[in-house]
Formats: C-alpha cells, sequence, structure tokens
C-alpha cells in the first residue's frame, strides 16, 4: 500500500540540512580517504579554491595549509571577505563575490556552494576574516552558527583563515593521506606561477608552471625535451614517452583539474593532430599521434560550465558568454604555436617524427594479432564468466559513476562470495584464473596475445585511452598470503608496464579484508590486525570465538557485504617520487634474483628484530 501523499508529505529543509542530507550532490562521493577524489579531499579543496581566486585577481601569494589528524586549517593573505558578509558567505546559499565578473574573472568557484557545503558538513567549522585593521570570527558546529565575534584593532595581516573538522557523522571513520593532499597542492602551484604553499611546515613553488608539472610526474625516458607553450587563457606543455603506451593527460580548467576532460581537451587533441599531419605534410594516423604523449594542458574560462558540482569535465563551448569558442581558440593557438616551435627546433621535429614513425610501425606490426584478440573478446562477451559487469559505469554521466568499482579476484570461491554479496548497480567482478604472466620487460604485443590481460583491458576499457574507462575503483581481491601477495604484484605490475596513468591517477587499490572474527552470543567483531583482534577479546570479555579467515573463499556471502559496502577499507596503490617506475619494477619482478634475495633477507631480519624487542 503507498504511503498517503498529502501537503504533510512537503518539506522545506534549511540549507545545511540539505546539504548533510544529500552531500553526494555537493562533493560526489564521501569514501573514507583512500581516494584521492573522496569528500574529505574535495572540502579541502572547495576552501583552497577561493584562496587560489583571491591570487589570480593579485591579492596574497602565499597560502598555508595544515592538517594536524582530522582538523585542517588554510589561511591566505588576500583581500579577506567583507567582514559584515561573513557569515553570510559561508552560511546562505547563493551568496558570494562570484557573481560580479568585475571582482572575480575566470574562477572556478561559481555558484556560491563549495564555502557552505564544507561548513554544513563539518562538525566543527571556524571563519576568520582581517580587513582594514578588524577582524571578525563566526564558529559553527554541525552547520549551526555558536557564535559571531568582532574583534579590533588587530594587527594581523589581512586575509581569510578556515579551520575544520570534517563531520565522522558524515564521513564516518575516515583518514587523510599525504600523498593525495600534496599531489592537490602540487597542481595548484604549478598552474599559479608565482604562488607559494605551505604545508605543514614544507614550501611548495613552481618557477616553470606546466613544465614543471610534467617533469615532477614523468618517471619514464622521454623522445624529446617537453615543449611549453604559454598565451593568454591557455597553457600547455608536451613530449612522448620513450617506454610506456598509453596517452596521459593531466588537464586543467581555472585551476580545477578536469580528470574526465571536457571541450578544451578535445580540442587540443584535434589541434595537435592537424598541426603535426600539416608540419610534416603526412596524413598520419591519429593513433599514432597520440600513442605515449603526456600532456599537460590549463585553460582560462568566463563563467565555465561543468557537468557536474565536482567539475571533473568541462562543459562549455565558449571562452565566455557570447564569445570564441573554445574549440577555435584552442586550435588556433596550438596550430600557430606548435608549428612555429618545430620550425625552430628541427632537433625536437626529428625526435617527434622517429617516434611517430616508430608507433606506426608497431601498430601495423600488430594490427592482425589485435584483430585476433578483439574477435575473443566479442566472443567472449557472450558468455563470459570472468567478467560479472555492473549496470552504471564511471564513463557514463551518472551521479553514482564515482562508486563504480571492479574487484580482481583469484578462484571461484572467493569471487563467487563477492559476486553474491556485491551491489549489482555499481560494483563488478572479473576473476583470474590463476596467477597472470609476469609481464615486466614485455612489450604490448602481450597485452593482446595473453588471453587473460586482453580480457581484463577489454573490461576496462582502456586500450584508446583512459578516458572511456568503465570503473572508477580498480580493486586487487586475493588472499592475504603468499600466494595472494604474488598475484597483487603481478597485477600492479601489468597496471605499471602499460596503464601506469591509471595508477598515477589514483584508480587501482588492494581490499583489506579481516584476518578475524571475534564474536559472542550478541555481537560480531570484525579484526584487520592482531591489534585489532586484542581490543575486541578485551571489549567483549570473557572466552568469545575467535575465527581465523585464511581465504577469501571462506567468508560467506552475508558477512562479505559488510566489507564491500559502506564500510569497505581500500589500500590505494600510489607512486612516489622517490625512483623511477621502470628502476622500481625491474628490482622486483626483473631477473636480478641475488641482489632482491639479499634485500628480502636484509629487511626480514630487521622486522624480526623489531618483533623480538
Amino acid at each position: 500500500m503507498s504511503a498517503n501523499y498529502s501537503e504533510d508529505s512537503i518539506r522545506s529543509l534549511d540549507w545545511d540540512e540539505h546539504i548533510r542530507l544529500r552531500p553526494g550532490m555537493y562533493i560526489g562521493k564521501l569514501g573514507d580517504g583512500s581516494s584521492p577524489d573522496d569528500g574529505i579531499y574535495v572540502l579541502i579543496k572547495e576552501i583552497i579554491d577561493n584562496s587560489i581566486d583571491e591570487f589570480i585577481m593579485g591579492f596574497g601569494r602565499t597560502i598555508d595549509v595544515t592538517i594536524d589528524e582530522k582538523q585542517v586549517t588554510i589561511r591566505d593573505y588576500g583581500r579577506g571577505i567583507p567582514l559584515g558578509k561573513v557569515v553570510d558567505c559561508v552560511s546562505r546559499i547563493n551568496t558570494g563575490a562570484k557573481y560580479d565578473n568585475k571582482v572575480f574573472k575566470k574562477t572556478v568557484g561559481l555558484n556560491g556552494v563549495g564555502t557552505k557545503a564544507v561548513n554544513a558538513l563539518s562538525s566543527h567549522f571556524t571563519i576568520q576574516s582581517v580587513r582594514e585593521g578588524k577582524t571578525k570570527i563566526a564558529r559553527f558546529e554541525g552547520g549551526t552558527l555558536v557564535e559571531d565575534r568582532d574583534e579590533e584593532p588587530n594587527n594581523g595581516r589581512k586575509g581569510t583563515r578556515v579551520t575544520f573538522i570534517p563531520d565522522q557523522e558524515i564521513f564516518g571513520s575516515y583518514r587523510y593521506i599525504n600523498d593525495h593532499i600534496e599531489k592537490l597542492l602540487w597542481n595548484y602551484v604549478f598552474l599559479n606561477r608565482g604562488l607559494t604553499i605551505n604545508f605543514n611546515g614544507n614550501r611548495l613553488f613552481a618557477e616553470n608552471g606546466l613544465r614543471d608539472l610534467l617533469s615532477r610526474n614523468i618517471d619514464t625516458p622521454i623522445s624529446y625535451p617537453v615543449i611549453h607553450i604559454q598565451e593568454e587563457d591557455l597553457e600547455f606543455a608536451i613530449t612522448h614517452s620513450a617506454t610506456q603506451y598509453s596517452e596521459e593527460y593531466f588537464s586543467f580548467v581555472n585551476g580545477q583539474h578536469t580528470t574526465q576532460g571536457g571541450t578544451h581537451q578535445n580540442a587540443f587533441r584535434e589541434a595537435l593532430t592537424k598541426t603535426i599531419r600539416e608540419f610534416y605534410k603526412k596524413d598520419f594516423d591519429a593513433n599514432d599521434i597520440k600513442t605515449s604523449i603526456i600532456v599537460a594542458l590549463s585553460i582560462r574560462v568566463q563563467e565555465p560550465v561543468f557537468e557536474s558540482q565536482t567539475k571533473t569535465k568541462l562543459g562549455s563551448h565558449s571562452m565566455e558568454p557570447g564569445g570564441q569558442s573554445v574549440r577555435n581558440y584552442v586550435i588556433d593557438i596550438v596550430k600557430r604555436r606548435l608549428d612555429n616551435y618545430l620550425h625552430m627546433n628541427p632537433d625536437t621535429a626529428e625526435a617527434l617524427l622517429r617516434k611517430i614513425l616508430q608507433s606506426e610501425k608497431e601498430r601495423k606490426d600488430m594490427a592482425s594479432i589485435k584483430k585476433l584478440a578483439k574477435e575473443r573478446v566479442k566472443k567472449a562477451s557472450l558468455h563470459n564468466k570472468k567478467l560479472r559487469d555492473c549496470r552504471i559505469h564511471y564513463n557514463a554521466n551518472h551521479e553514482r559513476r564515482l562508486e563504480t568499482t571492479l574487484f580482481i579476484t583469484e578462484g571461484d570461491s572467493a569471487s563467487g562470495s563477492i559476486t553474491k554479496a556485491r551491489d549489482v548497480n555499481t560494483q563488478a567482478v572479473f576473476s583470474l584464473k590463476g596467477k597472470p604472466l609476469n609481464c615486466y620487460g614485455l612489450t604490448k604485443k602481450i597485452v593482446y596475445e595473453n588471453e587473460e590481460f586482453n580480457l581484463l583491458q577489454a573490461a576496462l576499457n582502456i586500450e584508446e585511452s583512459l578516458e572511456d574507462l568503465r570503473y572508477n575503483n580498480i580493486v586487487i581481491a586475493t588472499d592475504a598470503d603468499v600466494d595472494g601477495m604474488h598475484i597483487r604484484l603481478l597485477l600492479i605490475t601489468f597496471f605499471l608496464q602499460f596503464f601506469p596513468d591509471l595508477v598515477r591517477n589514483g584508480h587501482l587499490y588492494i581490499l583489506q579484508t579481516p584476518l578475524f572474527r571475534v564474536r559472542n552470543k550478541k555481537t560480531t567483531h570484525y579484526c584487520y590486525s592482531e591489534q585489532e583482534k586484542r581490543n575486541a577479546v578485551k571489549k567483549l570479555q570473557g572466552k568469545p570465538e575467535i575465527t581465523r579467515f585464511k581465504g577469501l573463499g571462506e567468508i560467506s556471502p552475508d558477512e562479505f557485504g559488510a566489507f564491500i559496502g559502506k564500510n569497505i577499507r581500500l589500500d590505494p596503490v600510489l607512486l612516489r617520487k622517490n625512483g623511477s617506475t621502470k628502476e622500481m619494477l625491474e628490482f622486483y619482478m626483473g631477473k636480478n634474483t641475488p641482489q632482491r634475495q639479499n634485500f628480502i633477507i636484509e629487511n626480514l631480519r630487521v622486522d624480526l628484530d623489531a618483533v623480538e624487542n
């Protein structure tokens, strides 16, 4: 029987109630901090975006960011919010200065929601504005104003300070991962030359813009020196990797990382292909030009239109309302400036040509293999037991696209349990037959010749570009024993060897599953470590039943639902800037057995000493 629909069914929510009730509308997914697009990082970004907008307008060259456990403090030295509007700017929807194009031009924050969302989703939120020798301080708890005071005189530097703690009632148990935060902050300094960000006492500064971005992020040999071009509202830097195969973009609009690209990125790819064909007077296949390319691209647009509140894909077609199209603007600059650069730098032009011809030769050599591989995929998809797909995908414009997950499992029992427990809308399962091949040092040809790799590549839909990726999270779900660890290493090797941008962009994870179940007749605790087990035993007192899970197949589907749902624990696979991927893979997966054996023995000895002490 349906509920009675009457006047009593209609509710009006306060600004903060609506944000707390539907946080996904404002910050995407919540998450626990393991993914760079989790909500706690979006909150940081929303506050920093306001400070960046001040910098762009010429006010404040330094931003201080401090994170102490769960408390975040962000201080800029811009103009400071007008004191009489401080409370309204952080608690009244559609209030702000970003609507006035004379005050803020080509900024990210345009809809007056960002700071309010941070306030509403924080258990504690304090904002202080220093302006004209006076200061205003407002303090909120759960979006409710609890303190509002003026102080004068104030001798501090003008600007704005925001301190907040994300609300655990909404975000659950979460943690900040410094690698994710540092990557976010580095992007800000790469895109805003002259800006300094101090993060927990460390100074972040970039002198050469997007050239520095590529230098910091490329860890493979390159085919020619980075080409770096900047003009008015467009800046780009490009090169080709000498060893990796995929096309990789670091794409930005008004400082916002557009991980899904959009109209500016599409226009750049079109312009690049057209310019290179005309310069070399040869009708190259577009894929031969794009294979192995690494691009950093930044454009500034007035009043940009994004496809969602999280702003990961540009939808604007004009540089400003009623103005020149994004496509024509990008094509004009790329064609003119890149063509000039290649004429003035013949050594680079020659190296670029060699790279394109090499890609062309490899593509032709692999054409017959790729054709057979695609036929195998097509045939397998009709009765593919390896992939149990979900209904929603990352490359679709759906409100739950960020939740999309592919679990890569070993063995029928583990994949069966996950398949029965999963959310069929957003979670898919790919089942491995056994241990995958060690592909270190092999060419892309092996991806098509090896049935398992070929089917996995097809399931992910990443053969042509990361833009077509079907799942936001790729989760390796193996047993926590020696065999399981080996499979993890082999899969990570596969992704680093052929799709490093997938790892670099924060899509690859390891699933944590409990080692123990501790329970009595009333309560059950799942424990992920010895310490958690000891704590659970202490809590339950008496003599609770303790079960040691040896493999994923031992965990029933009913239990598995608790480990891959809201409380899922994921360890991100992170690429740190302290050594090249090639060197790392060569050490762990190459044929240097004696060196690796000595390394294991030495580190095992250290671990044993720590246990004994």
